[in-house]
């Protein structure tokens, strides 16, 4: 197993450094009266998060915590607001970890910020991207907005507080698409609890504007629900009963057999979707939902670091991205190959603690 132990502090100083001189700025800090603006600034490759983001991020929410009355996060251009995190980049043994050190620490002080944290979910907003959303206090879908955890289907599970966020969602909803990477869009992430409001693309300009004059959070929350817009009849209404009976089941073969059971073009849908994951992906997401429905936040990203750190290790998580980011062949060779190969022995290894250099500390742990 990698030797890690950096020091997180030091390391974003250097991040820091590095980028002041570089030309283009990926991530872009505004002050508007006493509001912080945080704008990704990666349009060409859907704003996805790297390493250097994270930390420049990490660091300034640190500062505007204490100095501003609201932070407000969005992405440029309208085709997405994160597509998530650079995986191609993760799946280096060495960058790997110090990249999602640095992104779940992010993640962890979204989670607990004591000042109105607004995203503009605005387009695509996945894996990496709902890390950097889902956990703050206002999250602001629109019609273009498209929300999605596809990590299965590169061997993988779905981090950034996934295993926090997902089982809590009601009817086993969190699980289906935890486990499918099923994609919801517009209202509808409202409707799951993805988002809190939803605000038309066209009035983000004009709500953003009267933002900046909020100075607490009961302004902020009045102004968000004068422009939210109710929401319409969930596209999964129809299944969300079989959702509920098929994704109660304690094992991945129950569920296939409910699925099985139910018989619709739903299921066989859903069915067809699951046959393509990574068989140890589906079992690993599963047992991280099923652990982290007991955890709070701080503790779920400590286990899913310790998987993700084991998964850079084993076969499926950097055979997922070659096969679907790299050489785009479409045709992982997953290992082990099938469900029953997935052994109690092998998921549980994934969830043992890392010597303790290595294990993830936040960035306030000493305090």
């Amino acid at each position: 197993m990698l030797k890690l132990g950096f020091n997180l502090t030091r390391h974003t100083g250097v991040i820091l450094k590095r980028m002041m001189s570089t030309q283009e700025q990926e991530v872009l800090f505004e002050t508007v009266n006493n509001a912080g603006i945080i704008t990704l600034n990666r349009p060409k490759v859907l704003n996805t998060l790297n390493e250097n983001m994270a930390c420049m991020i990490l660091a300034k929410l640190q500062e505007w915590e204490k100095s501003k009355n609201l932070v407000i996060i969005k992405g440029t251009g309208d085709k997405a607001f994160c597509a998530g995190g650079d995986v191609k980049a993760a799946i280096d043994k060495v960058k790997g970890p110090r990249f999602f050190h640095v992104e779940y620490n992010v993640n962890y002080l979204i989670g607990k910020y004591k000042i109105p944290y607004i995203a503009f979910i605005n387009g695509i907003t996945m894996g990496g991207g709902v890390g950097l959303s889902v956990h703050g206090r206002y999250r602001i879908a629109t019609e273009k907005t498209v929300f999605a955890m596809p990590e299965t289907k590169i061997g993988a599970f779905p981090d950034v507080g996934g295993s926090y966020f997902l089982p809590r969602m009601q009817v086993n909803l969190g699980l289906y698409l935890g486990l499918t990477g099923e994609r919801l869009k517009a209202k509808d992430v409202v409707k799951a609890g993805i988002a809190t409001h939803f605000v038309p693309s066209k009035r983000l300009y004009e709500l953003e504007k009267l933002l900046y004059r909020c100075n607490n959070d009961v302004e902020v929350r009045a102004l968000l629900n004068k422009f939210n817009e109710p929401s319409e009849e969930f596209s999964l209404a129809p299944n969300i009963k079989h959702i509920n009976y098929c994704f109660a089941a304690s094992t991945i073969e129950e569920i296939i057999e409910r699925l099985e059971k139910v018989n619709n073009e739903w299921s066989a849908k859903t069915l067809q979707t699951l046959g393509q994951m990574s068989p140890s992906g589906l079992k690993l997401t599963l047992r991280a939902f099923q652990r982290g429905a007991q955890l709070d936040l701080p503790q779920c990203l400590r286990m899913e670091y310790r998987m993700i750190c084991r998964g850079l290790h084993n076969n499926d998580f950097p055979e997922g991205v070659r096969a679907l980011l790299i050489d785009k062949d479409n045709n992982p060779q997953w290992n082990p190959k099938t469900l029953a190969e997935v052994t109690e022995d092998y998921v549980e290894s994934f969830f043992k603690k890392l010597p303790e250099e290595q294990e993830l500390k936040f960035f306030d742990s000493n305090l």
